[in-house]
């Protein structure tokens, strides 16, 4: 006789089924047909087709659209340290292979789905890990995996003050989970007293505020994107748009170009930028503008302008399919002003980092642009996010970063 499993089993429809065995690990409120018994929020529930086939378990949320978040897709699993032990061994592991013992330094531990973590982000800046938990099932299991998160990475020989959590994100309240921030309390470790640290990337010394900045304090996916803008600035005038804290623009200025102008309609981050280009000694070739980029560009198309590359580095105009096209407009109208701009051999980076804004769209956007703007693009690189984001095939969401860099022709 087969044994019976622990988990309460949650039935679904053909079309929930069809996702599951096409690799994405979702199911959401509508293709729930029956719930055998009585689920509480954020426990592990077996996932079964309507003939009663196992497809695999995860975490149940009455409160989320996204009633299950699958885990497993291995009857034989058993849920306990062992098994979250082993899961961040292999995610760290593929860290150190994909990134090297340098870069593995500051890089995404955890990508969420990707890493089969369902919800949670973890991204290590030197010797502090930062989290943001976005479910609840990772939220009710946390006092198992951030004690083993440490046990991990020291098992390896790296230091960890300790874990910070950032998750004032609204996301939150749809899983039935309260905004908040702070320190983790580890077992036998004291609270670090700074909330700052400081890194290096691509030779360039940034401070990252992990209790202040967006999301977990520093955008590390476009570390390459960023070394690829670097090999092609040597001589050029930048103009490095939605700056943030200069990431590109210091990038840019490292490799030569002859002068980096930053933008960002934030004074904050604008200041961010400045401080970070003179701790780096770049403040020679780099000044920073407060300024609404929308605004900027036509307005130096009336100028005669002196940036022969621009950068277009916006933050995502769009976060559902709803507001997809608005955002679509958007991206035209930026690189379209970016084109129109620059003179005849000049170069264009940009990029979008939201999922909604596929690869198809904003292709189909940038043929548009220029066929608007009246230039023809010479393409010399399409990139992605960076390796430790992985991009699991079958789950779009984890595919969200589109960067070209192109020559106008």
């Amino acid at each position: 006789m087969k044994a019976q499993r622990p988990y309460p089993q949650v039935t679904i429809t053909p079309k929930g089924e069809a996702a599951l065995i096409g690799g994405h690990p979702w199911v959401y409120e509508g293709e729930v047909t029956t719930v055998n018994d009585t689920v509480t929020d954020g426990e592990l529930v077996d996932v079964l087709s309507r003939k009663g086939s196992y497809l695999g378990t995860g975490f149940y949320n009455s409160h989320s659209k996204i009633r299950v978040r699958l885990l497993s897709r291995n009857a034989n699993d058993k849920f306990d340290a062992a098994f979250w032990h082993r899961r961040i061994q292999y995610a760290w592991n593929y860290r150190k292979t994909v990134m090297g013992n340098t870069d593995s330094h500051c890089c995404r531990v955890i990508f969420g789905e990707a890493d089969h973590f369902p919800g949670l982000t973890v991204d290590r800046f030197e010797n502090v890990l930062v989290a943001q938990v976005l479910s609840l099932g990772m939220e009710r299991i946390k006092d198992v995996l951030f004690p083993l998160l440490v046990q991990v990475l020291e098992d390896d020989g790296q230091e960890i003050a300790g874990i910070y959590e950032r998750n004032d994100v609204a996301i939150r309240h749809l899983e039935g989970m309260e905004e908040g921030m702070g320190w983790y309390p580890l077992p036998d470790r004291p609270i670090p007293d700074a909330t700052t640290v400081d890194i290096t990337e691509n030779g360039i010394v940034y401070t990252v505020d992990f209790e202040n900045g967006q999301k977990t304090g520093f955008f590390l996916d476009q570390k390459y994107n960023r070394l690829a803008v670097s090999k092609l600035a040597k001589g050029h005038t930048v103009l490095d748009c939605f700056t943030h804290t200069g990431s590109f623009a210091m990038n840019a200025a490292k490799g030569g170009a002859h002068h980096v102008t930053a933008v960002d309609v934030s004074e904050f981050a604008v200041e961010c930028a400045r401080e970070n280009a003179r701790r780096n000694g770049l403040d020679g070739v780099m000044d920073c503008v407060c300024a609404n980029v929308f605004d900027l560009l036509p307005q130096l198309e009336k100028e005669s302008s002196k940036y022969d590359f621009i950068i277009l580095d916006p933050p995502a105009f769009t976060k559902s399919r709803k507001t997809t096209a608005r955002a679509m407009t958007g991206y035209k109208e930026i690189n379209y002003r970016a084109m129109k701009l620059l003179p005849r051999g000049g170069y264009l980076a940009t990029c979008s980092c939201s999922h909604f804004a596929s690869e198809d769209l904003f292709v189909k956007m940038l043929r548009s642009a220029a066929k608007d703007a009246g230039v023809q693009l010479r393409q010399i690189e399409a990139r992605q996010q960076c390796a430790d984001h992985p991009i699991l095939w079958g789950v779009e969401e984890t595919n969200y970063l589109k960067f070209f860099i192109f020559q106008v022709v």
